[in-house]
């Protein structure tokens, strides 16, 4: 009983500096990296998918104590503007509830005909139980050092448009009988009046948090020309902008790149734009702006960058899923990003912890991942490019963080692709030898698997200002080094 009583009111003790402490911030010192409880943060998780809120049958209690036991800390959600048919994509896809559970920010009126059962939408009415929701899912995140990162929208597609509420056949009101192209456009002023209102009330009701950031939308031009989109994204800055003026915080505000570098949909050098959001490795067919190619050509603007959605796992990986999931985490935040999540399909209403032995060792491989960045001062730490000089055998990949002198992280590994989706690790038997430009000096060096944590081998390593060689133990997809100078 004590101890029940001690966790609820640490509980409620954390709940309240979640609702009243500065919002995650970009770093004041380092705008490379959030900010957050005041202590310089990376955000890096798996998470289920977006559905949290709108699916009633989801116990996101259970699955925010998984996420902190593996020492994560970020989660995704849709808040209503978009969900999906029961079973898209894969089974027990926590977007796709059923009709029974399926809660939004609208109220239920008291005339049937909504397309997926019970009574149509009133788009003038919020709906209380909704919003108590949502703010719990927020408060419970918070209690556990998580940020929740609210994606206001999603493209819409053919089989989504028909069951939003704000399709002309599912609210009283009769309004939006347009074309799901249209729904992230400018063209139809009655339509973006509702989205607006939409976009104002979830930003006043989450306001008081600090663990949140907004994101305008996720993949703007999937069927709707980038020309036309960039506008509408664009006009949401400044509605979210102006519904916090005169409130206690204002949250950052990530756009996804979903456009040539420089393209319509390429917002990362607007100044109302505080985090650029990328998604998969690279190019994906949808011209969507993969992690690794931001963190090549959009560092200069000196915001933090996030992968925020990998593939579905299990859905697009080949091979070793686990090696491929992997080296795409660790290559993207050992290269200076920001914010990772691995879009997860094993986090389910059945079983929302995800406790299956694939997410094991996913969950496990993230939180390895967090606690190697953590082990240096990553926020004195930006992107290097030319530490490595020599050494890297075609087919194997590189990235590296340094603060030069002081201390350095590079990871490694044997991988094929890396310029559309994913990866598919190449597992084999490997030992190279690495030129590294190390200034001169006496440092310390450790190898690290990946796979376990672990330090495989620690050494000193004396460099001359030339370049300085590391030969790395044997591993066998991938493995880390971390290098800092002896005082």
């Amino acid at each position: 009983m004590v101890k029940t009583l001690f966790s609820l009111v640490t509980l409620l003790m954390l709940a309240g500096e979640c609702a009243f402490g500065q919002a995650v911030r970009v770093d004041p010192t380092n705008p490379h990296y959030f900010s957050f409880h005041g202590k310089p943060t990376l955000l890096i998780t798996s998470a289920e998918h977006y559905g949290g809120v709108v699916n009633k049958e989801f116990d996101y209690v259970a699955y925010f104590d998984a996420l902190k036991a593996y020492d994560l800390n970020y989660t995704r959600i849709y808040p209503g503007a978009l969900f999906e048919p029961i079973g898209k994509f894969l089974p027990g896809n926590t977007l796709g509830p059923r009709p029974r559970s399926l809660i939004l920010p609208w109220a239920r009126s008291d005339q049937p005909g909504y397309v997926l059962g019970g009574n149509k939408f009133d788009l003038n009415k919020w709906d209380p139980e909704y919003f108590a929701r949502l703010k719990d899912f927020i408060t419970q995140a918070g209690a556990r050092g998580i940020v929740v990162e609210v994606c206001l929208f999603n493209s819409e597609y053919s089989d989504t448009w028909p069951i939003n509420p704000l399709y002309a056949e599912n609210n009283i009101q009769g309004e939006n009988n347009y074309d799901f192209h249209d729904a992230q456009t400018m063209k139809h002023p009655e339509l973006v009046a509702r989205q607006d209102e939409y976009v104002r009330q979830i930003v006043r009701e989450v306001n008081a948090y600090d663990n949140v950031i907004l994101e305008i939308c996720d993949e703007p031009a999937l069927f709707t020309p980038g020309e036309e989109a960039a506008p509408w994204v664009v006009h949401f800055i400044d509605v979210i902008k102006g519904a916090e003026i005169g409130l206690p915080k204002q949250h950052l505000i990530a756009q996804e790149v979903q456009s040539a570098v420089g393209g319509p949909l390429d917002l990362s050098g607007n100044p109302g734009i505080s985090v650029i959001v990328t998604q998969y490795i690279y190019d994906s067919g949808d011209l969507e702006m993969g992690g690794l190619k931001g963190l090549d050509f959009e560092y200069h603007h000196n915001k933090p960058i996030e992968e925020n959605e990998t593939y579905y796992y299990p859905l697009g990986y080949q091979g070793d899923k686990i090696a491929d999931s992997r080296v795409e985490s660790w290559e993207f935040m050992v290269g200076g990003g920001a914010g990772f999540n691995q879009l997860n399909g094993l986090f389910t209403v059945d079983n929302p912890a995800g406790k299956t032995p694939d997410n094991a060792q996913l969950l496990r491989s993230l939180q390895n991942l967090k606690a190697f960045l953590d082990s240096f001062v990553f926020v004195k730490m930006r992107q290097d490019k030319s530490l490595v000089k020599s050494g890297v055998p075609e087919g194997a990949h590189w990235r590296a963080i340094s603060e030069p002198g002081r201390q350095y992280a590079v990871y490694l590994h044997h991988s094929e692709g890396g310029k559309h989706g994913s990866y598919t690790a190449s597992p084999g038997t490997y030992q190279e030898t690495l030129g590294l430009d190390l200034p001169a000096g006496d440092y310390r060096a450790d190898w690290v698997d990946p796979v376990q944590g672990s330090v495989i081998r620690s050494g000193d390593l004396q460099s001359g200002g030339r370049t300085t060689n590391a030969t790395t133990p044997v591993y066998h997809v991938d493995i880390a080094l971390r290098i800092k100078r002896q005082p």
